[in-house]
Order: C-alpha cells, then sequence, then structure tokens
C-alpha cells in the first residue's frame, strides 16, 4: 500500500475539482463531532482542511451512509456541493435529486420491501450475537438501506443470502464503528441493500451528472465502501483508522494511506492535494 507522506509530489499532481469525503470515521469524530480527536482531545484540523478546499474553489461531496436529511444538514454545515446518501441510494447533484434504488421486490422504497420479504430478520437469526440492528440509526426515516452493527464475513452473508431467496440483496461493510457498542469486540456498520446500491456507482453517476471527468476527483474514506469506490475517481485516501478495510495485496495503485485518523487524515489529504 501506499504511505501518503511518501508520495506528496505525486498526490499535488491530482488537482481535482471534486473531494468525495466519508463523514463517521473519516470527516467526523467519536460522536460524529467534526472537533473530535482520538482519545478525547479537540482538533480543529478538519474545519481548517475544509476552508483551505473552498478557498482553493474545490467542490466538497459528503457520501455516507447516513439518511438524506442527515447528511444533507451534514452537507450544509460544511458547504458541502451536493451529497450522496444511504450508501449511495440518493444522489443530489445541487440541481437535482436521483434516487438510485436498485431492483427489489414490490411497491414503496427498497426499506419496505425489504420488511416486507423479512430478510433483515433472516440474517439476524442467521448470525444471531454477530449482528444486531445499528439502533437508533436503524429506525430512522430510511428508504434505501436497511442498519445493522457487528462482525460478520460479509462474502459469507452474500451466500447465506443467495442460498435463502434473497440474492438481490448485499451485505455492505461501511467500516469499523467505535462511538457505540455492539454485540462483538470489534464492531462494524453494515447496509443491508439491493445489488448495485453501492458508493462506487452513486459517485460515478454524480461525476456523470456533473460532466466531471473521473481524473478530476478524489475520494477520502475509511472502509470498504470506500476502498470500492477506486476506479471511479482518480485517487482514493484511506484515513489510518480504516486500514484494516485493506489488505497489502489487494491495495491498489490509486488508493492513499493516511498517517493521521479520522479528521486529521483528512486534514493530511488536503495538505498534500493543494501543496
Amino acid at each position: 500500500m501506499k504511505r501518503l507522506a511518501d508520495h506528496r509530489t505525486e498526490v499535488r499532481r491530482l488537482a481535482p475539482e471534486i473531494v468525495y469525503t466519508d463523514l463517521d470515521g473519516t470527516l467526523f469524530g467519536p460522536g460524529g463531532s467534526l472537533f473530535a480527536g482520538r482519545d478525547g482531545e479537540i482538533t480543529v484540523a478538519a474545519a481548517e482542511a475544509l476552508a483551505m478546499l473552498h478557498r482553493a474553489g474545490l467542490a466538497v461531496v459528503p457520501v455516507s451512509g447516513r439518511t438524506e436529511d442527515q447528511v444533507r444538514e451534514a452537507g450544509r454545515v460544511i458547504g458541502a456541493t451536493g451529497f450522496i446518501a444511504e450508501l449511495g441510494g440518493i444522489i443530489d447533484t445541487g440541481e437535482e435529486t436521483i434516487r438510485r434504488y436498485g431492483a427489489f421486490p414490490g411497491p414503496g422504497t427498497p426499506f419496505e420491501g425489504m420488511a416486507r420479504s423479512g430478510a433483515a430478520g433472516f440474517l439476524l437469526e442467521e448470525f444471531a450475537g454477530r449482528l444486531e440492528p445499528h439502533a437508533p440509526w436503524a429506525f430512522r426515516g430510511r428508504e434505501c438501506t436497511m442498519l445493522l452493527r457487528g462482525h460478520v464475513d460479509v462474502v459469507r452473508a452474500g451466500e447465506v443470502l443467495a442460498a435463502a431467496g434473497y440474492g438481490w440483496l448485499d451485505l455492505v461493510d461501511n467500516g469499523r464503528i467505535t462511538s457505540v457498542a455492539g454485540p462483538t469486540p470489534v464492531v462494524h456498520a453494515y447496509h443491508l441493500a439491493p445489488r448495485g446500491v453501492t458508493k462506487a456507482e452513486a459517485v460515478a453517476e454524480d461525476l456523470a451528472r456533473r460532466s466531471v471527468p473521473a481524473e478530476r476527483a478524489v475520494l477520502v474514506g475509511d472502509g470498504p465502501s470506500d476502498v470500492a469506490v477506486t476506479g471511479r475517481v482518480r485517487a482514493v485516501f484511506l484515513v489510518a483508522n480504516g486500514l484494516e478495510a485493506l489488505s497489502a495485496e489487494d491495495a491498489p495503485p490509486s488508493l492513499f494511506v493516511t498517517d493521521a485518523e479520522r479528521g486529521e487524515g483528512f486534514a493530511e489529504v488536503v495538505a498534500a492535494v493543494l501543496g
């Protein structure tokens, strides 16, 4: 894997127009605060980095598993130009809102389709003691994905879903969470979503609708769903607390890893990009 600090000259040449960023665990620290650093200290690194991006004229677009309302409000606070919510199910370009629901049975929203199907209950029973609803956020205005937490093998979960007739669904790992306890010692946030509802697909569509080439965009994140965006943008930056999302042998050449965690890792990326 590439350490950002060792490739600053290469990164400075990227010259992006858009910086996509994950929120929780990337831009935001524990508790979802822009000012929360590790071990409870206060940091302004992420806020100052955002100001640098705005002064340089770059667009900032949050890409999150949060709901549409949650990401819209966070986006207003950070001065975002549009947003991507529910792991890619909802795109707002600043001029239009697109719903990328994917295929699901019956009317309504994917959330309603999944609720009717019993898929989430099936998964909770299949992985009893290892998965649970990511309360209270799992029950707040979701329409595209169901939000769970715990620690499971998503490949195995996909196999189990397919064997039970839920092949239209994927369980997507959105990264480790440390602000709440879960059923397992290591806790990840997972989204149960119709196949094709991903950050990678949403970023590609957002860029197309903005008429911005992939070569003029980068993404900062902390989880497997962020790493999966490689190839859809010029470069992906993984903040240090997301290292477990990556194995050295699978690290693509367009992926860089920061030394710092969360918001300070985001600031490390911005400093390198802007030189």
